[in-house]
């Protein structure tokens, strides 16, 4: 008779380290082409996300914090397609840090990466803004959708540096963290609890993703103009939200879990 393995629900910490690190080196190594078509699909991803959440929080007679909530549980959608469908999403790959500290990866090999995903999940949340306009999905509920777009894009736009640079380190402290639990699962049902709680917390919060806005600011700009949308403002929480990602990403979850368990291991 065979003997059945034991096997465990999950990876532990430690092995979810190796993995992050391992994963980092084959992300540094990918192709451009691949990674850059990956990338695109990321910022479209993302920008579904930041779409539905738009358009779940407009007109809801829920109060503050339960349509927050609502909101969060629906931005989840985007990193959902990310992790499960498969794409390159510059939030997460801010872990790449944990292969760069060990030495397996080189600095040059890291902003590459870090270089053509940006660019890509820019140009796929650029491109999924036209084709939002395009579809004309700010007149849902009477414009009532369009006129929340630009509400949005107005608040952040109107974050003073420190405010945005916080927000983001603590953003992606969770993105990271959702990111993380992921490869702690076994299943596609796993991945998707794993990234659920960490999303939806972030976005009730108020913290911000540089990606996310990529999409929410230039969709603010193109219903609302830059009367109503500062393209200053834009271009300063772009700036400011991308640093504090990076911050959040690289040092509060890739450095600690580095200095946690994967320091010292190569000389």
């Amino acid at each position: 008779m065979a003997q059945n393995s034991y096997m465990p629900d999950a990876h532990s910490p430690n092995e979810i380290a190796r993995l992050v690190e391992h994963s980092g080196v084959a992300k540094a190594r990918t192709d451009a082409l691949t990674l850059g078509v990956l990338a695109v699909l990321a910022g479209a991803f993302i920008s579904l996300g930041a779409l539905f959440f738009t358009v779940v929080v407009t007109g809801s007679p829920a109060g503050f914090g339960l349509t927050r909530l609502a909101g969060g549980l629906s931005f989840s959608l985007g990193l959902i397609l990310v992790v499960v469908a498969g794409a390159e999403l510059f939030t997460g790959n801010n872990l790449l840090a944990m292969a760069w500290a060990s030495r397996l990866i080189a600095t040059r090999e890291v902003l590459r990466n870090w270089a053509i995903v940006y660019a890509g999940n820019v140009l796929g949340c650029l491109g999924t803004v036209l084709f939002v306009v395009w579809g004309g999905i700010d007149g849902l509920a009477g414009g009532a959708v369009g006129e929340t777009a630009v509400r949005i894009a107005q608040a952040k736009a109107g974050l003073g540096f420190g405010e945005a640079f916080a927000r983001g380190i603590l953003c992606n402290a969770l993105v990271c963290l959702a990111v993380w639990l992921t490869l702690g699962g076994r299943s596609v049902a796993d991945r998707i609890a794993a990234i659920v709680f960490p999303i939806t917390a972030f976005v009730a919060m108020g913290f911000e993703h540089s990606i996310a806005n990529w999409f929410f600011l230039p969709y603010g700009l193109v219903l609302g103009g830059q009367a109503s949308v500062s393209l200053a403002g834009s271009a300063l929480n772009l700036f400011s939200v991308t640093l504090g990602n990076m911050a959040g990403g690289t040092l509060l979850v890739a450095g600690v879990y580095w200095v946690a368990y994967l320091r010292g291991e190569r000389g």
